[in-house]
């Protein structure tokens, strides 16, 4: 048998998608919009300092998208492969666990890797106008390189581990940030607790964070970073990421049989069930509330705790808000605080609504319980009804607090502002964080339940719901503010305040009308 040959067939798959190729284009004629915007927005700077602009505002993107490719690309290949039964039968043939691990991991990583090829070019540019040096680059690209393969490597060790996509995807995530964040954080406290002097007694620990490898990849005179930090940290995660994919190739062979649960473990689910569901007797009740109202309401509502869930997020926001408040008064009351809250905010929202909005039409599609659905009385338009209904169940409450705390803010930027400000605030608040959000809201509602039944899983259809709502009138934007300064270079009047936030509301309204 050849070596590899789930990977020939990968490779000679991918070479006749379109995709394969689009995403390079796309990916490059970005970078290319994003630098040429941030030149003309520095064109009276000298070179090397835009050239530092450039450098550190494409890598530093570029080291995010590395760092959590692996929960996009590779998180979910092999339990999808399980929820779908068809992982046992590949290895009812020769094949072995690094063959489909390996398999799996060149099918879903190389579309993100030629992603990341497409940026090198560009960053390669920056050398002609001086301010970095060759080795800076080449430091760079090793870090970049490096921190994909480790993403997508903890991807496909959760993967093997799980059954359910969404279990997987949590488990990436949090690996991700154990290495990245949770261990660094230790390094810091432990050297703050202990007063020592010298933080290089702790720096080892921060050598799986890609951002001390990006860090110690520049010439700069950080006193924090020994001499051999940069070859450390790079070998370090890349032996991570070894160990991460020798798991995936141990545990693929073993999970995908059906075992029976033990008794803890069914005493164990069936806590979890009834703190979930509730216990038998409240479920009944809750199950017959529902049903009454709509059939799909319930199918999409049975879990009580979804708003709990969002309460309790605000909630933990609500605290870090009061800590900043403690922590540095009067200077934690400003509008460049007001305005991260409301985004923050209204971000990780919307991005909730879109993920459930996406979610229970693609799983009913893909277990085949929607097409049983449609063979009921069942029509359309209570399907829909009993979709909005979930929804309105789980966040019509945070989302009117929000609106709520968002007017509260607006009062208080306008409580400090002159009268000349003033207009602005009112326009930036009404326009972007109240007007805009509703209507976000409302086309991911039906974008996300078009998606659910076009895509292959919830977490494409997720993904697409996003791009089609929230990416595209960013890019729009952009491309009509990069227009906008190409004419103002021409020595005409430069756009004003008005014209881009004018320009947004519009962009963003038609892009959610249409859709």
């Amino acid at each position: 048998m050849r070596f590899l040959p789930v990977v020939e067939r990968e490779l000679r798959s991918a070479s006749r998608k379109w995709g394969t190729y689009l995403v390079r284009s796309w990916v490059a004629l970005t970078v290319i919009g994003i630098s040429t915007w941030i030149v003309l927005m520095n064109k009276d700077e000298p070179p090397r300092e835009v050239a530092q602009i450039l450098y550190y505002a494409i890598t530093g993107g570029a080291l995010l998208y590395c760092t959590l490719i692996g929960v996009r690309a590779t998180a979910d290949c092999i339990s999808e492969e399980k929820r779908e039964g068809t992982l046992g039968l590949l290895f009812l043939t020769d094949l072995k666990g690094y063959d489909v691990v390996l398999g799996k991991l060149v099918a879903n990583s190389l579309n993100g890797f030629y992603g990341l090829a497409a940026v090198f070019p560009v960053v390669a540019v920056v050398l002609m106008m001086g301010g970095i040096t060759v080795a800076q680059i080449a430091r760079v690209s090793v870090v970049l390189l490096n921190t994909m393969f480790f993403s997508v490597c903890l991807g496909m060790f959760a993967s093997a581990c799980s059954r359910s996509g969404k279990k997987a995807i949590t488990f990436t995530l949090l690996l991700v940030m154990f290495f990245t964040g949770i261990i660094p954080a230790l390094a810091a406290l432990a050297a703050w607790k202990f007063e020592f002097g010298n933080f290089q007694e702790w720096e080892f620990l921060m050598w799986t964070t890609p951002a001390y490898s990006y860090l110690a990849a520049q010439e700069l005179p950080m006193r924090l970073i020994s001499p051999g930090g940069f070859l450390s940290s790079v070998l370090t995660i890349h032996v991570i990421a070894w160990i991460s994919l020798l798991l995936a190739c141990r545990v693929a062979p073993r999970s995908w049989q059906d075992n029976p649960a033990g008794v803890r473990k069914i005493r164990w689910r069936e806590r979890w069930k009834n703190w979930g569901y509730g216990a038998p007797e409240s479920r009944a009740t809750f199950r017959r509330r529902l049903l009454d109202a709509n059939a799909f309401f319930w199918l999409a509502a049975r879990d009580r705790l979804k708003p709990t869930w969002v309460w309790t997020f605000l909630g933990l926001c609500g605290c870090a808000w009061v800590w900043g408040l403690v922590k540095f008064e009067r200077d934690w009351l400003n509008g460049g605080i007001y305005v991260a809250t409301a985004f923050g905010l209204n971000s990780v929202l919307k991005n909730w609504f879109a993920q459930e909005a996406a979610r229970q039409l693609s799983e009913e599609r893909n277990a085949g319980s929607l097409e049983l659905l449609l063979s009921t009385s069942l029509t359309v338009r209570e399907i829909l009804h009993g979709q909005a209904m979930a929804l309105r169940r789980q966040f019509l409450g945070p989302v009117l607090l929000v609106l709520i705390a968002n007017l509260a803010m607006m009062r208080a930027c306008l409580s400090e502002a002159g009268p000349e400000e003033s207009f602005g605030w009112i326009a930036l608040w009404i326009s972007y964080f109240m007007l805009i959000f509703l209507a976000d809201l409302i086309a991911l509602y039906w974008v996300g339940m078009w998606m659910g039944l076009v895509s292959k899983n919830p977490k494409r259809a997720y993904s697409d719901t996003i791009g089609r709502v929230l990416a595209v009138p960013w890019v729009i934007f952009a491309l009509f503010m990069l227009m906008m300064v190409l004419v103002a270079v021409h020595g005409r009047t430069e756009p004003s305040w008005k014209t881009g936030l004018g320009a947004w509301v519009v962009i963003g309204l038609v892009t959610d009308l249409g859709f």
